[in-house]
């Protein structure tokens, strides 16, 4: 989302203050804009230690939160600050992006149209609230705001490349490609633009590799802008046939992405371990074994095939596709909270009542992907984590693993660059060992509960998939469809980076490995001794 000027004063009444908390108060503005973030904390404490609710340190001390990376705490700030400044459309802008983060999502997008309201000439408002539909697929609405935006402001980058994105998620690739190169041709050295191209494209030029050759030697560029454009630069030197250089490329990109990224693998481990242990005796009997019914948990590595089968399943007049929700994490975050004792330690504790309570308040967060549609798919990748939990919560839920080969699925992360929550992607052996994991673990779910758990092999839906797709469907208790066949033609949202592949018919040659030969020995050894790779 575009950020507003966190340095800007609302121009409104402000409450007076003293000398002292006026000076303290410029302190903070100035600390603020250079990051210094504990610094302005301290000043803004001291600033209300003065002037008790003062609006506007309240206001930067929400600023502060949300760049910390604390957005629950930015949201109590701004509602504070909104009782006294109600018609400040940034605070409205502010607050609706804390609160997408959060998963509050419905309440977001009524903070960001009333952004929009209050500035009706501001093409970032209109960029946020574009943004925040379309991640929550109500993409053509999204795209009225974004091209909205663009009439107020046809040099506006951000809106630009939001439109660009939601025509790729849309399966519309010219579209998505023309919006890039206007936005390269506007700014050519757009790290996100060429990045999102890379995505986008199968096609790089010779001009387009020495372009990003010389991107990728400037030493002036922010780090995630070097980053993005080596990852770029790899798909680009693939595309023209120089592999060996590409995996150069991304040695350095990934390695600059784990200086900054942690990664804590033996953290993951005993997390796992603590899941199968607990989840060994499986919990009491359901008090409603039909409750959940509704639900769909598609779980799998990044880069393994997820969303192409949450977009056959989509594609079924009876399910919703609702992408990557977070709503069954934070249902069990805030049990978490309530119980004071950690995930999935109060697991042994929980009684039917405690887990029918969850599953009816994860029913109830996710309730519009089950309105129009009496079922829905829940994407997230990291509820691989929660298998156990979730059909404790949600008896009669159906959870589909989606598994891989392991070599090109810990190549096609390496390839990637993501965000904070994989960090492990930066590094092949870090890779390794949560492929590795992820195996493990899914493996347990799979034995426990042979009933509610499917196992379906990525390799064998490309070789043979209308087979596998009826066998699909059938597990999931769904009629058969022939639109689930031709899941490509589906006009749908798709929000992850495979959106322009789910738009195509299936490919069978999207395997990658084999063309990076001996670079990747070290990973194949490594996922050969943990007894994950039989060749």
């Amino acid at each position: 989302m575009v950020e507003p000027d966190s340095s800007s004063q609302p121009s409104l009444q402000r409450p007076p203050r003293s000398s002292v908390a006026a000076r303290l108060l410029a302190r903070a503005r100035g600390e603020l804009e250079q990051q210094s973030l504990d610094d302005a904390e301290r000043s803004l404490t001291n600033v209300l230690a003065l002037a008790p609710n003062d609006p506007e340190a309240t206001r930067l001390l929400g600023l502060v939160a949300r760049q910390r990376g604390d957005p629950a705490k930015a949201v109590d700030c701004f509602r504070q600050v909104l009782a006294v400044w109600p018609d400040d459309s940034d605070l409205h802008t502010w607050l609706g992006v804390c609160l997408f983060s959060l998963g509050e999502v419905e309440e977001a997008i009524v903070h960001l149209r009333r952004a929009c309201q209050l500035a009706p000439a501001s093409a970032p408002a209109r960029v946020n609230l574009g943004e925040a539909l379309w991640r929550w697929a109500h993409a053509d609405e999204a795209a009225t705001q974004l091209r909205e935006a663009l009439e107020l402001d046809p040099a506006h980058i951000p809106a630009r490349l939001s439109l660009a994105r939601l025509e790729a998620g849309m399966g519309r690739p010219d579209a998505a490609r023309a919006e890039f190169r206007e936005i390269l041709r506007r700014a050519p050295d757009n790290a996100n633009a060429w990045y999102a191209l890379s995505m986008n494209t199968e096609a790089f030029d010779r001009a387009d590799v020495e372009h990003l050759q010389k991107a990728f030697a400037r030493d002036d560029l922010p780090t995630l802008d070097h980053e993005l454009f080596g990852f770029s630069l790899a798909k680009a030197l693939e595309c023209n046939g120089e592999h060996a250089r590409a995996f150069e490329v991304l040695q350095i990109a990934n390695a600059s992405q784990h200086r900054r990224m942690s990664w804590d693998a033996a953290g993951a481990h005993r997390f796992a371990d603590a899941l199968l242990d607990v989840f060994a005796t499986k919990p009491p009997p359901p008090l409603d074994s039909q409750l959940g019914r509704e639900a769909i948990l598609i779980v799998g590595m990044p880069r393994s095939g997820s969303t192409l089968v949450e977009q056959i399943l989509a594609s079924h007049p009876q399910v919703e596709g609702a992408n990557e929700i977070k709503d069954l994490r934070q249902v069990l975050e805030t049990e978490t909270q309530r119980r004071g004792k950690r995930f999935p330690h109060w697991v042994p504790d929980a009684k039917p009542e405690d887990w029918q309570r969850l599953g009816q308040a994860y029913l109830a967060r996710t309730a519009r992907w089950h309105t129009t549609r009496p079922r829905f798919t829940d994407k997230n990748l990291m509820n691989w984590y929660l298998v156990g939990a979730a059909l404790a919560m949600l008896p009669a839920a159906r959870v589909v693993v989606v598994r891989r080969d392991p070599v090109e699925t810990c190549l096609a992360c390496y390839r990637h660059c993501f965000t904070e929550e994989a960090g492990f992607a930066c590094d092949l052996d870090d890779t390794a060992d949560f492929c590795v994991g992820f195996l493990r673990l899914t493996r347990f779910w799979m034995d426990q509960y042979p009933d509610q758990v499917f196992d379906l092999e990525y390799e064998t839906l490309v070789n043979h998939s209308e087979a596998t797709i009826r066998r699909l469907l059938e597990f999931c208790e769904l009629p058969f469809n022939p639109a689930c066949i031709e899941f490509y033609n589906t006009p749908r949202a798709v929000l992850t980076p495979s959106a322009g592949q789910v738009h195509q018919p299936l490919r069978h040659d999207t395997a990658r490995s084999a063309r990076y030969g001996d670079k990747l020995a070290p990973l194949r050894q490594r996922l050969r001794d943990a007894g994950v790779l039989m060749e």
